[in-house]
């Protein structure tokens, strides 16, 4: 029996020390990917910029051919709604909060019960072509209750690793599009 509450004992404090960490750590996520595009702003910005454009690159769309799309607007206020079965994609909804073609595009993204980000297209010329960044911001913890926040807290701490490597996969059949068009 007392091996048990040694064992209880050590497992209650893992669990303790690893929640206790997890409030110390930050609850916002940043992520950003960039690459370098061999056309002018002129002639990337169509595909960015107008959501109608978005599942000829867009790495979840490829995620779920079945998912159900919703579009609404165009440039500021422009609106694309989304439905899918795939967890890895979910529901959801996103919205133009700046819109400077053909330079930036901000968005409001918000993840059915998952919370809401914020992700930005900036478009730079460079000598050789444009240099395109896509970033996300979020504050995972801002709606989270309190005994919670830890767990959200390592979430932002992997939002990197989760959603860097789709913004990559995007970017590149962003490039592909944009030089082969």
């Amino acid at each position: 029996m007392s091996k048990l509450l040694k064992i209880l004992g050590v497992f209650a404090g893992v669990v303790t020390l690893l929640m206790g960490f997890g409030f110390l750590l930050p609850g916002q996520a940043h992520v950003e990917r960039d690459i370098l595009i061999a056309a002018n702003p002129e002639q990337i910005f169509p595909y960015i910029g107008d959501f109608h454009a978005w599942n000829n690159w867009s790495p979840w769309a490829k995620m779920d051919s079945n998912a159900e799309f919703s579009l609404t607007g165009e440039g500021l206020g422009q609106r694309m709604e989304w439905k899918s079965d795939n967890p890895d994609v979910g529901d959801g909804a996103q919205e133009v909060i700046a819109f400077e073609a053909p330079k930036m595009m901000k968005t409001h993204l918000e993840f059915e019960g998952q919370g809401m980000a914020d992700a930005t297209f900036d478009l730079q010329p460079q000598n050789d072509g444009t240099l395109v960044t896509w970033s996300l911001d979020s504050n995972l913890s801002e709606k989270t209750p309190f005994l919670l926040k830890p767990i959200s807290n390592y979430f932002a701490v992997m939002m990197d690793s989760m959603v860097g490597p789709q913004y990559e996969i995007g970017l590149s059949s962003l490039k592909k599009l944009v030089e082969e068009a």
